[in-house]
């Protein structure tokens, strides 16, 4: 099967280990286009030099994933894009079976690979429709589009749900393929620089978006009242942390009611980890 009909997105941020076994594992024939959240030129210029397939966009400052990937589907220009976390690897196959699927089924919209979701989803010839795939693999018809991906209000978590939610209301095609196969590691496309620092924001963001989600689709009181639970676990554990002079757990909780409060005011998905 021909690859010029494909490109392939990448959004790094000091991702630099995980994203060579990535970048391995695909054919030099497909271009790349990698976008990295932040103004690392020796990263961009160690990749470029290595891989002559690659382009590194350097965003300049951390933007999260659904603008960072909106910057490199934008660049696109061929028929389909395949959007993939730093920390995978793809299978031998797995480029060659998304392209025959894609142009056995012609009105598709989105393809992700099966892996761990097999047992949950009803198979036909390797195929089956579903409502949503998860982030770290997804492959775009990019002529359904109209150059409109990731709602970039989301800094991370959420995104590709929401991005699904959107496919559906229009009534586009979801496939879920048993016959693409793509190892991902899963939560460590970020090297392993401070732990504490990656769990606060880990915490703070699916705060924002739990909320965020919900009130797009439910409107906001019945998303304050999903999120309420959550509100007062936060401030009930950083009560219990703080008596107990736990000042990482507490810093983690904080930053979960942090979320939570950012969100539930209308503000923007701000926070960033603090990882130098």
């Amino acid at each position: 099967m021909e690859s010029k009909d494909l490109t392939i997105v990448i959004v790094t941020f000091k991702s630099d280990e995980k994203v060579i076994n990535c970048l391995n594992s695909i054919s030099n024939e497909i271009p790349i286009i990698i976008v990295e959240n932040s103004s690392n030129k020796i990263f961009k210029s160690k990749i470029e030099s290595s891989y002559h397939n690659v382009e590194c966009i350097l965003s300049g400052q951390n933007n999260g994933y659904s603008i960072a990937n909106n910057i490199g589907l934008k660049r696109v220009k061929t028929k389909y894009a395949l959007v993939l976390n730093p920390d995978t690897i793809l299978s031998k196959d797995a480029i060659k079976n998304f392209l025959i699927t894609a142009r056995e089924n012609k009105e598709f919209w989105l393809i992700g690979p099966a892996n761990d979701q097999i047992g949950s989803s009803n198979f036909k010839d390797n195929l089956a429709e579903v409502k949503n795939l998860k982030g770290f693999a997804i492959f775009f018809n990019m002529s359904k589009f109209s150059n409109k991906f990731f709602d970039e209000n989301f800094f991370l978590y959420f995104e590709e749900i929401d991005l699904c939610n959107q496919v559906i209301k229009k009534n586009g095609k979801i496939f879920l393929d048993q016959s693409i196969v793509i190892n991902h590691q899963g939560a460590s496309s970020v090297k392993d620089i401070n732990k504490i620092e990656l769990e606060k924001n880990r915490n703070w963001h699916w705060m924002w978006s739990t909320f965020y989600y919900h009130k797009k689709y439910k409107g906001f009181f019945l998303a304050l009242l999903i999120i309420i639970p959550n509100l007062l676990s936060a401030l009930t554990k950083i009560i219990f942390y703080l008596i107990t002079f736990n000042k990482n757990k507490k810093d983690i909780y904080y930053c979960r009611l942090s979320g939570i409060f950012n969100s539930i005011i209308g503000n923007k998905s701000w926070y960033r980890p603090s990882l130098d």
